[in-house]
């Protein structure tokens, strides 16, 4: 079929889908030239897929944790398979959504400019729908990946060429555009017409943002929200942010698989405990979020989630090892920061990332021009 698609064959205008299925399925002699890269004996889609492969349990634990949320507000008591069930009908829907309109823009640009077509966005479309509320509306969902989509990535060059990560641009974009769709204690369960009054789908950094005076970690306690039940993660939030035990099943497979970087995930953790300690030294008795232990802020929100899959990704970070350091302490100390010093947004680790996305590249001059000076003073020395 090759020669119906290649340059003067009927279908040539068509090459970049017929290269796209080509490729799905079998490797190519080509090497890589230009956008993003790996050095090693096996190509981008390979990669793509371990990195899906590592979403696996957060989002198989992200639809069950959505139809559990979705029984707990009517005070029922549901069975695994119906808590899959319930899951599977929000969530599914806002993938086909993701992938038909993100999969559009993909394809109208490669045909454009005459591009193959990459396969980085079935990885970006997997994140998605990770990171935004289980009840956000369909339609918002196709609008917001366009924008992430068109702006976030292909206006920079398509694929190894974006500044910012197009999953974390798309939700940057509801939040900002449409805030009361993917904030408020009311957008992270599922309506459900029999939920009793007393229920609030509140996540545990709503609840630790409102205000608390006194034993902040007690309050959460009570309302649920233990340091184990959080990291186990059956609670109210985005659909696969919310279990920390599984985005480290994930992390395990990226790291054993050299996929993702160590060092970062490291260094956001380290950021973020580090300036947790730093807050709790100017808490009181009644200080709330200020004297919310350090290694809470590692299962609450995004942070796992961002730590794992959004900092890491190699488009957007730093390259540089030493700056692999900086940049990802940066994120985790930022992430705390925002939560802690600004209680109307609790939640800091989408723009932390987004923030050192820009200055990576600064990071990474930086680390450059300090080696070529030594080696240039050893050099004359």
């Amino acid at each position: 079929m090759r020669k119906y698609f290649e340059k003067d064959g009927p279908l040539e205008w068509l090459y970049p889908v017929y290269d796209m299925i080509e490729t799905m399925f079998f490797v190519r002699p080509e090497k890589t030239v230009s956008g993003a890269h790996i050095r090693d004996n096996y190509d981008i889609k390979r990669m793509m897929a371990l990195v899906i492969v590592a979403c696996f349990p957060a989002m198989l634990f992200g639809i069950y944790n959505t139809g559990y949320q979705y029984y707990v507000s009517a005070g029922i008591t549901p069975s695994p398979w119906a808590c899959i069930l319930s899951g599977a009908r929000a969530v599914l829907p806002v993938y086909v959504v993701v992938y038909a309109v993100g999969g559009f823009w993909e394809v109208l640009f490669a045909l454009v400019r005459r591009h193959e077509i990459k396969e980085a966005f079935l990885v970006t479309g997997f994140f998605i729908p990770l990171i935004l509320p289980p009840a956000i509306p369909l339609w918002m969902v196709a609008v917001a990946t366009s924008f992430g989509v068109v702006i976030g990535k292909e206006v920079f060059g398509g694929t190894g060429m974006n500044i910012f990560n197009p999953a974390l641009v798309t939700r940057a974009f509801i939040f900002f555009a449409y805030p009361a769709s993917i904030s408020g204690d009311g957008v992270w369960t599922l309506q459900n017409a029999g939920s009793v009054d007393a229920y609030t789908g509140a996540t545990p950094l709503g609840i630790a943002s409102s205000g608390i005076k006194g034993d902040i970690v007690r309050v959460l306690s009570e309302r649920g929200y233990s340091f184990y039940e959080m990291f186990i993660g059956l609670i109210p939030g985005s659909v696969g942010e919310t279990s920390t035990a599984a985005i480290l099943a994930g992390a395990f497979l990226l790291l054993v698989t050299g996929v993702a970087s160590w060092r970062i995930m490291l260094s956001v953790a380290a950021g973020g405990l580090l300036t947790g300690l730093v807050m709790n030294m100017f808490a009181s008795s009644a200080s709330g979020m200020l004297s919310l232990p350090p290694h809470y802020h590692l299962v609450m929100g995004s942070f796992a989630f961002g730590a794992v899959f959004m900092a890491t990704d190699p488009v957007s970070a730093s390259a540089t090892n030493a700056g692999k350091y900086v940049y990802g302490f940066l994120i985790g100390a930022l992430t705390v920061l925002i939560r802690v010093v600004n209680p109307a947004y609790p939640e800091g680790m989408m723009l932390s990332v987004l923030f050192m996305n820009a200055f990576a590249p600064v990071i990474d001059n930086v680390v450059i021009w300090r080696s070529t000076r030594r080696r240039r003073m050893r050099a004359q020395g």
